[in-house]
């Protein structure tokens, strides 16, 4: 994947040791197979069978063992030198709802990168659903991160596909303020965004060898040298928003300089999904407001995968509720629920 410009990223529970992790990056000839890792960890109180935490009355109930995640990556880049990136996922309903903005003040010094949020919709086993899901949308995950945060966190400044799907917002952190990398209320930081798409979006920062990503930066300058103009104001802007370079420095210092991106995924209802995916196939646009929304949402997907026996690009929702009926009657008897202690 690497190979091909893409960045993997495993997701996970969390729940395994650090001799796991170990065995996973360190080959038989006691070297490390990669260089740089990423891994999603999915922490929240509707899970059930965490080694320790069972039936976990709280999201604080699960603070240790997403301090304990972190740490895992922690002792092994000191030993090793490992880089890694970690992401944080958790899934919001009306019962945990009211614990997020408690949660974001929590784990956000904890180390990790990325701290993700998913609305529940009603896809997969009806059996899972006790309450109504309905009642937790985007807009109310945001405004709980924000209270958790206690300041503004711009998502409008780089967008992906349509906002009632995903909310976006990057920027880094020194200490405990936030800065985003785009003001949206900035027309000079709007201009010199798409600049940046138009000139360098093509450009993997990323995984790309230093000297290899030098000769493609000076390539790019060469074609358009105002870039670097645009790029100093730019940085200047920045700067001057997240403090000056004084708290940049303290903030080095302390190990609290770092990036952070905060997300909202909001996936569909699967009774929405069906008669909209099946009005997409035939080309028709439905007279009803719900699925007409649903039609346009999923023509917006940044979501999409290739379906194996067509290579179709489908999104993720109608995938999981139109798509995957089947497997999911076949998982369902191969992989039964059951109560755990």
């Amino acid at each position: 994947m690497r190979d091909h410009g893409r960045s993997p990223m495993s997701m996970t529970h969390g729940d395994f040791d650090p001799d796991y992790l170990r065995d996973l990056v360190i080959g038989p000839n006691g070297t490390l197979r990669f260089d740089r890792i990423s891994f999603a960890a999915h922490v929240d109180s509707l899970m059930r069978g965490r080694r320790g935490a069972v039936r976990p009355r709280s999201e604080a109930e699960l603070h240790p063992f997403r301090q304990q995640f972190v740490q895992m990556f922690r002792d092994l880049r000191a030993a090793t030198g490992l880089r890694y990136y970690l992401a944080h996922n958790m899934t919001v309903t009306p019962a945990n709802l009211g614990q997020v903005a408690e949660t974001v003040r929590a784990v956000v010094p904890m180390g990790f990168s990325m701290l993700s949020f998913q609305p529940a919709a009603h896809v997969g086993d009806e059996r899972r659903w006790k309450e109504s899901y309905t009642a937790v949308d985007a807009d109310a995950v945001w405004a709980a991160l924000e209270e958790g945060m206690g300041q503004r966190i711009a998502h409008e400044g780089i967008e992906f596909g349509d906002p009632r799907c995903n909310r976006l917002a990057f920027g880094f952190l020194a200490g405990d303020r936030w800065t985003a990398f785009v003001d949206p209320d900035s027309a000079a930081d709007r201009a010199a965004r798409e600049r940046f798409f138009a000139h360098w979006g093509g450009l993997a920062f990323s995984g790309t060898a230093p000297l290899m990503l030098l000769a493609k930066i000076a390539r790019v300058l060469r074609h358009h040298p105002g870039d670097a103009v645009v790029a100093a104001r730019w940085s200047a802007r920045l700067l001057r928003r997240a403090g000056g370079l004084r708290s940049l420095v303290r903030a080095a210092r302390a190990g609290t300089l770092g990036l952070m991106t905060f997300e909202v995924h909001s996936f569909m209802d699967a009774a929405d999904v069906g008669p909209a995916w099946e009005l997409m196939q035939q080309g028709v646009e439905s007279d009803d407001p719900r699925i007409r929304a649903t039609q346009e949402r999923l023509a917006a997907c940044t979501y999409s995968m290739a379906h194996p026996e067509t290579g179709q690009l489908v999104p993720a929702c109608a995938q999981h509720s139109v798509l995957d009926v089947t497997e999911n009657a076949q998982l369902r008897r191969l992989l039964p629920l059951t109560v755990v202690g």
